[in-house]
């Protein structure tokens, strides 16, 4: 990359809010969900999920994944016994909260380069808050966020878009200059309701293929996202156009 490229587009990034979903887009954090999950079930006398059928189930919080978890396992989650079992399972879970997650390669270089180049970071996360700080302090990422905005800080849950909105304010930026990045179709949805470019990465967590979603752009490495970012901020323009 020459030198005068650099100027222009550290001017684009500087000043928009690039909002990231936290569970696939920027951690794997399916190995200790996964077996926090197990954990429960194997306490109900359930057997337990494999590992990749639980991946697909992650994204929309601790209560989605033990309904789907306990239906998976043959057993329908009672109304009555789920604020137990929720809490049960979030006590399991913050015990083990980055025993085997870790950041996606390339994250780290990636949100260093978004910050040097002036832009605004945020966590638009279905998961608790709690647990999303306790997961990014563990992993040394909080330093890097301006605004960390769980499904419970926010009016409403992603794919409501007023999470998005909720999470682009609280890191004082402006809807009209961020960008959604993530992995799901609640983050698609989210953003195509706020009007916000959506960025998705392809080796996330999605039941239907990452290509059906939607997003504006798709990435297979997120070395690609300062990049990607730019186009999108540059083009705001609507298609599944590959980097």
């Amino acid at each position: 990359m020459h030198a005068q490229n650099d100027i222009p587009k550290a001017e684009i990034l500087r000043g928009a809010t690039i909002a990231f979903d936290l569970d696939g887009t920027l951690v794997d954090t399916a190995p200790d969900l996964v077996a926090s999950l197990n954990l429960i079930l194997a306490e109900e006398g359930l057997p337990p999920l494999p590992f990749d059928d639980v991946r697909r189930m992650v994204g929309r919080g601790a209560k989605a994944l033990l309904e789907r978890g306990f239906a998976a396992a043959g057993a329908p989650l009672d109304a009555d016994q789920a604020p137990a079992l929720v809490e049960r399972f979030v006590a399991l879970y913050l015990g083990r909260i980055a025993h085997e997650s870790a950041p996606f390669p390339g994250v780290i270089d990636a949100l260093v380069a978004l910050r040097a180049s002036g832009a605004r970071l945020a966590v638009c996360t279905n998961k608790l808050t709690h647990l999303s700080v306790a997961l990014l302090d563990a992993l040394d990422l909080t330093p890097y966020f301006d605004a960390v905005v769980g499904a419970d800080s926010a009016p409403a849950a992603k794919p409501d878009p007023r999470h998005l909105l909720a999470t682009i304010a609280a890191a004082g930026g402006d809807p009209a200059r961020a960008v959604m990045v993530g992995d799901s179709i609640n983050d698609a949805l989210a953003a195509k309701a706020a009007n916000v470019p959506t960025l998705l990465v392809t080796f996330g967590y999605t039941e239907a293929p990452v290509e059906t979603l939607g997003g504006d752009l798709l990435i297979d490495a997120f070395s690609d996202v300062p990049s990607a970012c730019i186009s999108l901020l540059t083009s705001c323009g609507r298609g599944n156009a590959g980097l």
